[in-house]
């Protein structure tokens, strides 16, 4: 079959096979919405794939209905996922309006530290790695040194440079305190 949208023969094959596939669907769904969805998308179906129709295989009939059972077959697949994801959160407990309040209000408490931490992606590796073993990892700033294999002084003056990038998100002593940095 050769045909497109715009076609009169595909209107002729529309008008002629309706019937049969609205009967073929009716017959597996019991929803007239649905079922004129899945008759539409039958028609939609065939038209895209009109190319693989094989006169000496069968009739244009047989060939629609197993387009038709293909498209039905396809939306049954799809509903029984939905249902099965609408069964996994059915059995949870929806946040209340107190509950959205105190998410909210998290939310709120821990922006600052979003941006710190975004604020810490922007740093340069040195400083960064350095920064994120003293107030991550709690190590001294000796260890820190020792770990990346550079100099105490070096990661102080990288710990510093940090320090003074991150304070307009947070103060220092939220993201580590004097007492980690230890001395050489």
């Amino acid at each position: 079959m050769r045909f497109d949208e715009s076609s009169a023969a595909f209107e002729a094959f529309y008008r002629r096979n309706f019937e049969a596939v609205l009967r073929f669907v009716t017959r597996r769904v019991d929803d007239p919405h649905l079922a004129g969805d899945l008759t539409a998308d039958v028609f939609l179906a065939a038209l895209d794939s009109a190319h693989t129709y094989r006169p000496g295989r069968g009739s244009e009939i047989a060939w629609l209905y197993g387009v038709a059972r293909n498209v039905v077959s396809a939306r049954r697949r799809r509903d029984a996922r939905e249902a099965r994801a609408s069964g996994r959160i059915a059995g949870r407990r929806l946040m209340d309006d107190d509950d959205v309040g105190r998410m909210e209000e998290r939310i709120d408490a821990e922006r600052g530290m979003r941006e710190a931490l975004a604020a810490m992606q922007a740093l340069p590796e040195g400083e960064r790695a350095v920064l994120e073993l003293v107030a991550v990892d709690q190590l001294t700033v000796a260890e820190a040194a020792a770990a990346l294999g550079i100099r105490a002084v070096t990661a102080r003056v990288r710990l510093h440079r940090a320090r003074k990038a991150l304070q307009r998100f947070v103060p220092p002593s939220a993201v580590f305190t004097e007492e980690m940095e230890g001395t050489a």
